[in-house]
């Protein structure tokens, strides 16, 4: 009956596509039901984080899409303009922003608030999205742990900057990229900047536990407020992030992880 397997390039042809097919399975599976809500986000003003590329550039082509404003904050102004036109051209939406925000510089991240403060008397939603994982030892600006200082404390203090904007515009809510790498994670206390000694996972898990920890704390200080704090796990997803790790830009990787999540888009307007 199974003759035919004895040919080698059948074979092999046969395992690939085994192989390839149950990627996919296991990718669907972790990355949940796909949001269908035709839900609308006209007279929305949103930030989200790193929205030049990967998970934050999908995130701000939907709210785009649903007639948000969508303030795009990266450090790469160029690749930013070029999603941003990727985007306004897809969507018709021209109330797209590109504005400078370096999460490695607090002093970065303070320009942004008071170039954003001026323009605009609201925030609906912001969505703490840029990240890196898995770096070589770094150093951002403030002389923090890269990885710890961008995913955790640029978003720290961006978060804690727009607070008066969000509570006067509440209804809103906060969104924080996270991962569940926090589960492996472990706030070092006796080594919080990794000075002593750097493992590239451990740090990355540092800093998503950072993320659980102060998600779940600044919901609890903003009960009654009418701002929600949410941290999410987005899935197997296509993204830059895993540009420091070797297997995950193979071309098999990128080919199962080229379908994007859409969860936190999903649960910045759900």
């Amino acid at each position: 009956m199974f003759s035919f397997l004895k040919s080698r390039p059948i074979f092999w042809a046969s395992v690939t596509g085994t192989t390839i097919g149950a990627a996919f399975f296991i990718k669907d599976l972790m990355q949940g039901e796909r949001f269908k809500n035709a839900i609308k986000a006209e007279n929305k003003v949103v930030i989200v984080t790193g929205s030049n590329t990967g998970i934050g550039k999908e995130t701000a082509r939907e709210l785009a899409k649903r007639g948000a404003t969508v303030y795009m904050a990266c450090r790469d102004m160029q690749k930013c303009e070029e999603a941003r036109d990727e985007i306004v051209l897809e969507t018709y939406n021209k109330h797209v922003y590109c504005r400078q925000c370096d999460l490695a510089s607090l002093e970065s991240v303070r320009k942004f608030v008071e170039s954003f403060k001026k323009e605009q008397q609201r925030l609906d939603i912001l969505i703490n999205n840029a990240g890196v994982m898995r770096c070589p030892r770094l150093l951002t600006k403030d002389g923090f742990e890269m990885q710890l200082g961008v995913n955790h404390m640029g978003h720290f203090l961006l978060t804690n900057l727009m607070l008066d904007l969000l509570k006067k515009s509440a209804p809103s809510r906060i969104v924080t990229v996270s991962s569940l790498a926090h589960t492996r994670g472990e706030i070092n206390v006796a080594d919080l900047n990794s000075d002593k000694s750097y493992d590239p996972g451990t740090a990355y898990n540092q800093s998503k536990l950072a993320n659980i920890l102060f998600t779940r704390e600044l919901a609890r200080r903003l009960e009654g407020t009418g701002v929600t704090a949410n941290a999410l796990h987005p899935g197997v997803v296509d993204t830059e992030l895993f540009r420091h790790m070797g297997f995950f830009n193979s071309f098999f990787a990128r080919f199962v992880c080229t379908y994007l999540s859409f969860q936190t888009a999903v649960l910045a307007l759900h």
